[in-house]
This record gives C-alpha cells, sequence and structure tokens, in this order.
C-alpha cells in the first residue's frame, strides 16, 4: 500500500512584474487502489498541480509538502521523481525529434526498473501493450510523437503507462482531442493499469465523459487554486447537470 500526500501547497509562477499564485492551499490524499478523479473549471489549477507534482521547474512551490510513502517528493529531481514510482501523462505530449519511440520507451524502463529489460521479454510485453491499444507496431519505430496526432499521441501515453507502471499516474486531460473510440481505447488501457488495485490514479479532466469509462472512488471539485468538495462519483453527475457555477460565482454584497 502507497500514499500519495499533499498538504497546504501553494504554488505560484512567474509572470510580467512578478509573480502569480495559483495554488492557494492543496489538501489531498491518493492511495494506492484508489482513482481519484479531479474536476473544475478552466483556470482553476488542475493542471498545475500536476506539473507541481512531477517538477515542472515553472511552477514553484511556496508552501506546503507532496511525500510519497513519507518521503519528500519536492526535495527530488524530475527523474528521481519518475523512479521513485510518478507518472505524469501529459495535456500536450511533447514531439521528441531524433528519438525513437523503441529507444525512448527501452530506455525510460531501464531508468525506472534500474535495469534493461531483458530484449526476448521486453520485445513481447511492448507488443502485447500496443495491441491492447490498438497502435500499428510501425509506430516502434518513428520518433516519439513526431507527426502523431492527437489521439495517437494520447495512445502513447497510455503505453508508457502500462509498460513503466508507476505507483501513481497523473493523467492530466487524457480524454481531450479524443474521438468517440480513441476515448474508449485510452480507457481501457487505464482500466487495465488499475486491475491490480496496486496503483493509484489521478485523473485531471473538465467533462464526465471519461468518467462514464473510468469510475472514479472520489471526486473533487476545483476553484481558486484548491479543493472545494470531495464526494463520491454522484458529484461528476451534479457537475454535468449543473456545472461549477456554485463554486465560481461571486456572492452578491448587496
Amino acid at each position: 500500500m502507497s500514499t500519495l500526500e499533499i498538504k497546504g501547497l501553494h504554488v505560484s509562477i512567474a509572470v510580467d512584474g512578478g509573480t502569480k499564485e495559483i495554488l492557494t492551499g492543496v489538501d489531498l490524499t491518493v492511495r494506492s487502489g484508489e482513482t481519484h478523479a479531479i474536476m473544475g473549471p478552466n483556470g482553476s489549477g488542475k493542471s498545475t498541480l500536476a506539473y507541481a507534482i512531477a517538477g515542472h521547474p515553472r511552477y514553484e512551490v511556496t508552501a506546503g509538502t507532496v511525500t510519497l510513502d513519507g518521503v519528500d517528493v519536492l526535495s527530488m529531481t524530475v527523474d528521481e521523481r519518475a523512479r521513485a514510482g510518478l507518472f505524469l501523462a501529459m495535456q500536450y505530449p511533447v514531439e521528441v525529434p531524433g528519438v525513437s519511440t523503441a529507444n525512448f520507451l527501452r530506455s525510460a524502463a531501464t531508468a525506472v526498473r534500474g535495469e534493461a529489460p531483458k530484449l526476448r521479454t521486453w520485445v513481447k510485453e511492448v507488443k502485447q501493450a500496443m495491441t491492447d491499444l490498438e497502435i500499428d507496431p510501425a509506430f516502434a519505430e518513428r520518433n516519439v510523437n513526431e507527426g502523431f496526432s492527437g489521439g495517437e499521441k494520447k495512445r502513447q501515453e497510455v503505453l508508457q503507462l502500462a509498460l513503466l507502471k508507476p505507483k501513481f499516474a497523473v493523467l492530466d486531460e487524457t480524454d481531450s482531442g479524443l474521438d468517440v473510440d480513441a476515448l474508449r481505447i485510452v480507457s481501457d488501457g487505464v482500466n487495465r493499469f488499475r486491475e491490480g488495485g496496486e496503483t493509484g490514479v489521478l485523473l485531471i479532466t473538465h467533462y464526465t465523459r471519461i468518467l462514464q469509462h473510468i469510475r472514479p472512488d472520489r471526486v473533487h471539485v476545483f476553484a481558486g487554486g484548491k479543493v472545494v468538495e470531495s464526494g463520491g462519483p454522484e458529484l461528476a453527475d451534479e457537475l454535468e447537470k449543473n456545472g461549477y457555477v456554485r463554486f465560481t460565482q461571486v456572492p452578491s454584497t448587496v
């Protein structure tokens, strides 16, 4: 059983003339076997949370803690966080010219596992994962995400997830830009990852459509840079029906 715990997290970014606080005190705990969905309007800080956990240099943590099994995540470098068991699927996966997908995946697996996977078993592992995600095997020889469609990039993110097997996966709007078929395939891949019950998922999304495929244990509403309400899957149903108005409207002073 592993635990990812976030307490009182404040995060700022540099803007013209100073800094802007994006996260204003996030408290959140995710345990192995749990899937937590974070929902909220644009600009509420959802993606900032993802990148702060991953260690993106643009995001400055000014207060609070992030721990993985009691160990300080914020003191780790980006690669140390990955080796410790944290994984980020990006909303906009980047292209890596000159690096084939096959080489990238094996290098990543070697870094995370501490040794190079045996070639024979690794090839079978990759082929099976690509088959599960309906990825053309020819994509293994193409440069990472170069010339890929949005849906193909998202499948590649889930392919990495399947092969690296992290303790916790942070999925930042993995459903954005996906058609109906791609959404099903990607969701099935995430569900396969969850089946063992030994990993946790933090699923960031605007919409409830992915939650029809990936059923969360908890749903958290983000507004103003923090969690303003938490509940079960029924909270997502309410958001689908009523939107975020009650969490974002400013009370009248009249």
